[in-house]
């Protein structure tokens, strides 16, 4: 089940070290496909998507690109699906809503900035893009979460065009694609390319006929989607590289060993190379633990996937007190990080890196993944370090606004041709003298039109 790791041991140090470096995955074994798909679909548009999908999905396509309104509506498909389905989407997409209005309104102000300083304006200005793609799984489950969790952001950042890219059912009548498209419908998506893998993201990062060009791709997919993202990074700007999903545990003796394998099982079961973690000060804890994940394994649909993310990323640590917990967290740098330990918030203080906090024993990682309210793509295999949840930043480009006064540049003229000779560029300095040069002939010529007019 996991792999019990004490503190001290030469393995201890090893697995952490191996643990901090996991994002650092070779992708050798899927790059040379995925550049092949991406240089076909760059080449030949709709029919290269068209025959991939054909060739990996083991489906046809008859309309690649689905607008909203004219090929899907998402409305009468939110309507078609049972209360309790349909209830759990409008909760699900309101508080999500909610959360990243907030985080509009407090960011920069929501559009932006502008300060005056000795007759020198200076500001920044926060639009939002004009087009971005949002990716979602097809593969092992169906998630309409991740449609919320990618578009709502981006609608509220004010994108006008949001581009999903997801493979939907063979089938148009069989109903399975009405939770998608009522995600969809609820999140603001305008258009649907039928899709998946890295020929979708090669159709919405190229365009083709049918299909338009985005400016930013987001979201989570399999080894082939992250390849192909980070393929066509610099065509189209990207929120990041995802790998396995993963989360880490922090528990003292009061948890609750029910609870904390809820938590991990509810990870394994995403994908066979997800990380299971715990750390924990008791290792009484840790032997609990062990029991009740076969014990709940048993009863697990997907128990066979969840096993094997055991087998291959269970880890569990035995640490001697709350300052080694709080190492472990910091060099693991988790996408989801659960405190079940008493007084969490004070041992959150510590926590430096980490994608998602869940505070509490009461706070389920699922909440996270479903209704909490922020998105729920985050960063994996220790990223976290240096980036962050998506979020409405990630759909707006900022311009810095500068303007000079007169006195302004006469102020700073000095310095500016001082840094500009510094590192030889005397065009530099010219453009600044030229026009203070001019401002004091125009001065100049001034008083003595003044003069004159007197005499």
């Amino acid at each position: 089940m996991l792999a019990l790791i004490t503190h001290g041991t030469p393995a201890f140090a090893s697995t952490l070290a191996l643990l901090r470096n996991r994002g650092e995955t070779d992708s050798a074994k899927v790059e040379g496909v995925v550049r092949e798909i991406l240089a076909a679909v760059r080449k030949d548009g709709d029919s290269a998507v068209l025959g991939y999908v054909e060739r990996f999905e083991k489906r046809a396509v008859r309309t690649l690109f689905r607008s909203r309104g004219v090929d899907f509506d998402g409305a009468a498909a939110l309507a078609r699906l049972p209360v309790e389905a349909r209830e759990a989407l409008e909760h699900a997409a309101a508080r999500i809503r909610r959360f990243h209005g907030v985080e509009r309104a407090q960011m920069f102000g929501g559009d932006g900035f502008r300060f005056e300083e000795d007759g020198l304006s200076l500001g920044l200005r926060v639009r939002p893009l004009d087009r971005v793609g949002v990716y979602a799984p097809g593969g092992k489950a169906r998630y309409p979460s991740s449609v919320l969790m990618t578009a709502i952001p981006a609608h509220v950042a004010g994108v006008p065009e949001i581009i999903l890219a997801t493979p939907l059912s063979s089938d148009p009548h069989d109903g399975s694609d009405d939770m998608i498209l009522a995600a969809a419908h609820l999140g603001g998506v305008t258009g649907i390319v039928d899709a998946g893998g890295a020929q979708a993201i090669g159709a919405i990062a190229y365009g083709t006929a049918s299909v338009p060009r985005v400016d930013k791709i987001v979201g989570p997919g399999n080894a082939y989607v992250a390849c192909a993202k980070r393929l066509v990074y610099g065509s189209v700007a990207i929120d990041s590289i995802a790998g396995p999903s993963e989360i880490l545990v922090l528990a003292d003796a009061t948890a609750e060993p029910q609870i904390v394998a809820a938590d991990l099982l509810s990870q394994a079961e995403h994908d066979e190379d997800a990380y299971v973690l715990l750390a924990s000060e008791s290792r009484e804890l840790v032997e609990a633990v062990q029991v009740q994940l076969e014990q709940q394994l048993e009863t697990l649909p997907r128990k066979r996937i969840a096993r094997e993310a055991l087998r291959r990323h269970g880890q569990a640590f035995v640490v001697p007190g709350r300052a080694e917990l709080v190492q472990v967290a910091n060099t693991i740098a988790a996408e989801h990080l659960s405190l079940q330990v008493e007084e969490p918030e004070a041992l959150l203080a510590s926590i430096r890196h980490a994608g998602a906090v869940f505070v509490g024993a009461l706070t389920p990682e699922a909440a996270g993944d479903y209704v909490a309210g922020p998105s729920h793509v985050l960063p994996t295999g220790g990223a976290v370090r240096f980036g962050s949840p998506l979020g409405v930043h990630d759909f707006v480009a900022r311009t810095s606004l500068i303007r000079y006064s007169a006195d302004a540049l006469r102020r700073d003229e000095r310095a500016i041709c001082a840094l500009a000779r510094l590192e030889g560029l005397e065009a530099h300095a010219r453009a600044v003298t030229i026009r203070t040069g001019a401002f004091a002939r125009a001065a100049a010529d001034g008083e003595r039109s003044k003069r004159e007019s007197r005499t």
